[in-house]
């Protein structure tokens, strides 16, 4: 299993100035690759003759032109150009097969970021050694033991870090979790998360929201600045710097939340929303990416698989909140403005938000009995829960 730990870098002014040199290299190559790709491809389609572009052909192409045009390159790691093409052909792969679109142009000061292979830097403790510029400190050792695959070094703001990105040989070095039992998460916008347990709500951080006049400020600072001036690029810089402190808060939130969780609870049970089509709304579209569900689902797969967990992930029609989790009685309607109804049914009155997660356990408990019915599937098991492939789907490289 693949695992990558991002870790902070403790940089001086020569060594950050490597670093914008080795990620501007890389940003180069990876655009001069595009350009050369896309004349090539279009020569291709004009004449089958020719040679279909490939990232080979191209990492050719540079090599011989590098040390004549391009000799400000030899001055960083030879993997910076090297490995942006071949990201460039991975690229190529996702667009061709329907996985994402067309390769887009990098930009400084957006995309700063260069990789190396397992071969061409060292770890040693809280060290790690760049080739042609030596050992560099990091904020902290890295945590997991096993194969190093490779390093990716990038820019966030005005800090640079480092993911290593390590081949464990088993991926539940987590202690199991602690045998709760089984719980339904109902995620919303007023609460981050509401449990079936009868806990209090979980509230998002919402951090945009907490910070959004200084943004405001901040922007409109930065508008009013002459182009090129060096005021204009110490306010660009502060308002990235505010922009990954929002990102920050909203992080440290979403993993203080799910290894909760998923340490307590063998089961979770929640839903499947639909992201794209909720942010459309415009009233609700700046809140609901405020609370990032989609990562939120992300680290609690990942971290319950981990612990050897199981996430159940309700239908996206599934209709937790219509639903009563006493009778069964389904409303034909409830508007998003209903917080409270009562059953027609059974008379039982339900917050909308308890009555969803409720309806998540017992879809989640449904499910784990008819699909992981055989032996370990009780809550006294010993054995790892073994997840099941129309339920859940555990990523297999995550940022820790």
């Amino acid at each position: 299993m693949l695992i990558a730990h991002k870790i902070a870098l403790d940089l001086n002014n020569v060594q950050a100035t490597y670093m914008a040199r080795a990620s501007g290299t890389a940003r180069f190559a990876y655009n001069w690759a595009l350009s050369e790709w896309s004349r090539q491809y279009e020569a291709w389609k004009a004449d089958n003759s020719l040679i279909k572009p490939s990232q080979m052909s191209l990492r050719r192409q540079l090599n011989a032109l590098k040390r004549e045009q391009f000799p400000w390159m030899l001055e960083v790691t030879k993997c910076a150009p090297q490995l942006a093409i071949i990201q460039l052909g991975q690229a190529f792969q996702n667009f061709f097969a329907g996985r994402a679109r067309y390769p887009q142009f990098r930009k400084k000061g957006v995309h700063d970021r260069f990789s190396l292979s397992n071969d061409q830097f060292r770890i040693d403790g809280s060290r790690i050694r760049i080739p042609n510029l030596g050992w560099v400190c990091m904020r902290e050792a890295l945590r997991f033991s096993g194969k190093i695959m490779s390093a990716n070094i990038s820019r966030v703001a005005d800090r640079w870090f480092v993911s290593i990105t390590v081949d464990v040989p088993d991926s539940s070095h987590l202690p199991e979790a602690k045998n709760q039992g089984v719980v339904g998460i109902d995620l919303g916008v007023s609460a981050l998360a509401t449990l079936s347990t009868g806990e209090p709500p979980v509230a998002g951080p919402k951090a945009h929201k907490a910070l959004l006049g200084r943004l405001r400020r901040v922007s409109r600072s930065l508008s009013r600045k002459q182009k090129g001036s060096a005021n204009r690029n110490k306010a660009k810089h502060k308002l990235a710097r505010l922009h990954a402190r929002i990102a920050n808060i909203r992080s440290d939130a979403m993993h203080k939340f799910t290894s909760d969780v998923t340490r307590r609870f063998h089961t979770l049970g929640i839903e499947d929303l639909n992201v794209r089509g909720m942010i459309k709304n415009r009233y609700l579209a700046r809140s609901i990416a405020d609370m990032s569900f989609f990562e939120l689902r992300r680290q609690l797969e990942y971290k319950s698989g981990m612990r050897g967990g199981l996430v159940i992930v309700a239908d996206r029609f599934y209709p937790s909140s219509k639903l009563c989790s006493d009778c069964g009685y389904k409303l034909d309607k409830l508007p998003l403005s209903v917080r409270y109804w009562k059953c027609p049914a059974c008379g039982e009155e339900h917050n909308r938000d308890e009555n969803a997660a409720s309806n998540l356990k017992n879809y989640a408990v449904s499910s784990t009995v008819s699909v992981c019915g055989e032996e370990g599937s009780d809550s006294g098991r010993k054995t790892r829960v073994k997840p099941s492939s129309a339920k859940q789907e555990v990523s297999a490289r995550f940022d820790q």
